[in-house]
């Protein structure tokens, strides 16, 4: 699965600022200014929990149902929804090396050409996998 939703709450500062917590990620805290500026935050902060969490070969918390929790005065609760292959590809951009092999005529057509091997693996990789 590569999209999720986890509930976070929206805490109400004075002054319009926000803060956010999410009940399913204790360590997951993040703030914004604007409520645009706290959405995107608590996407971002979300995404940083879960692909720690996926790194490190833990188990992503089963989602909570928003009646678990409860928010007070000018507080709301939303669901927030992370891409984690739109983040990994934004964000884990480090380069592996792969050694392959091709006929030896194909590699001197493509050198004749000037083709960038890595650049045409990874354009059809991506194509293979649905990324393009």
């Amino acid at each position: 699965m590569n999209r999720y939703f986890y509930p976070a709450v929206f805490h109400t500062e004075e002054g319009g600022s926000y803060w956010i917590s999410f009940p399913d990620f204790p360590e997951c805290l993040t703030q914004g200014e604007t409520i645009e500026d706290a959405y995107n935050m608590a996407s971002e902060a979300l995404g940083l929990c879960i692909d720690e969490r996926l790194k490190n070969n833990e188990e992503l918390p089963k989602v909570s149902s928003p009646v678990d929790y409860t928010v007070t005065g000018d507080d709301f609760s939303c669901l927030i929804e992370f891409d984690l292959e739109r983040y990994r590809r934004t964000h884990n951009t480090k380069s592996v090396k792969k050694t392959l092999s091709i006929p030896e005529w194909l590699n001197e057509a493509a050198i004749k050409q000037n083709v960038n091997f890595s650049q045409v693996l990874q354009d059809a990789l991506m194509s293979k996998i649905g990324m393009m």
